[in-house]
C-alpha cells in the first residue's frame, strides 16, 4: 500500500492498494474510491463489536478490497485538523482517544481500552474508555486542530489539560494531577483536574480538541 495525505487543516488521506489488499474503516468512513472496490461490512465477532460500541465507535467495520487490478480509496477527516499516519507493531501497541480512529490495514485490531485508574478516567477527561489499536499494520488518526508530538523519556511527564490527549504509546501511562490552590480551582478557568502523562513512548497532543471548539463557540454564539 502507499498512501499520502493532503489538505490540512481539512485533511483526506488517499490509499493506493495493489490487487487483493484490503484496508478496514469505521462505517461511513470512506468519502471516494475507484469502482474496483469492494465493500464488506464486518463485525470481527460479538465481542469487539461491543467493545468498538463502549469506545464510541460503530458496532460495524467496513472491509475494502482491491478486486481485479489496483484500486484507490480516501478517508477524508471529520473534523479540522490532522491525519497521521502510525506504524503498528506487535511490540508497540498505541492507545487513541474515541473517534480518533480513521482507518487501517487487515493486520491492526481495534479493541477497547478501560483505565486502569478510574480517577484518570473520571477526572482526567480524556474518558474512562479509550481504544487500543495493536497488531501488525498502518493505521490512520484523527487529529482536532495542530498534532504536535512528545517522546517521553522513562518518568518524563507532560501535563495537559482537558481533551487534549490524542495519542500516547501503550508504554505511557496516564494519571489525573489536582490544580493546586482553591482560587486556582475556582477562578483559574482550567478546571479541577489536568491530566498527567508519564513516559518512556511517544504522545501526541491535539490543539482543539472537539470540547474546547464547542464552548468557543458557545460563547461566541452567546456575545
Amino acid at each position: 500500500m502507499k498512501y499520502r495525505i493532503e489538505g490540512e487543516p481539512f485533511p483526506v488521506v488517499t490509499c493506493d492498494l495493489e490487487a487483493g489488499e484490503q484496508l478496514i474503516t469505521e462505517s461511513g468512513g470512506m468519502s471516494w474510491m475507484t469502482p474496483n472496490m469492494k465493500m464488506e461490512t464486518v463485525s470481527g465477532g460479538a465481542g469487539k463489536a461491543i467493545g468498538r460500541l463502549f469506545s464510541g465507535e460503530s458496532l460495524f467495520q467496513n472491509r475494502y478490497t482491491a478486486e481485479g487490478g489496483a484500486g484507490s480509496i480516501s478517508f477524508a477527516s471529520s473534523f479540522p485538523g490532522a491525519i497521521r499516519a502510525v506504524r503498528i507493531t506487535p511490540d508497540k501497541p498505541i492507545i487513541v482517544q474515541k473517534r480518533a480512529f480513521l482507518a487501517c490495514e487487515t493486520g491492526v485490531t481495534l479493541s477497547v481500552y478501560f483505565q486502569r485508574k478510574i480517577g484518570a478516567g473520571i477526572f482526567g477527561g480524556e474518558g474512562f474508555i479509550m481504544q487500543e489499536l495493536s497488531g501488525d499494520g498502518i493505521a490512520f488518526l484523527e487529529i482536532d486542530g495542530h498534532a504536535v508530538e512528545f517522546e517521553l523519556a522513562a518518568g518524563e511527564q507532560k501535563i495537559l489539560a482537558t481533551g487534549y490527549l490524542a495519542m500516547m504509546d501503550a508504554t505511557c501511562s496516564m494519571d489525573i494531577v489536582s490544580v493546586p490552590g482553591a482560587k486556582n480551582k475556582l477562578l483559574g478557568g482550567e478546571g479541577f483536574f489536568n491530566t498527567s502523562v508519564k513516559g518512556p513512548g511517544k504522545v501526541i497532543v491535539q490543539s482543539m480538541p472537539t470540547i474546547k471548539l464547542a464552548n468557543a463557540l458557545g460563547v461566541n454564539q452567546g456575545s
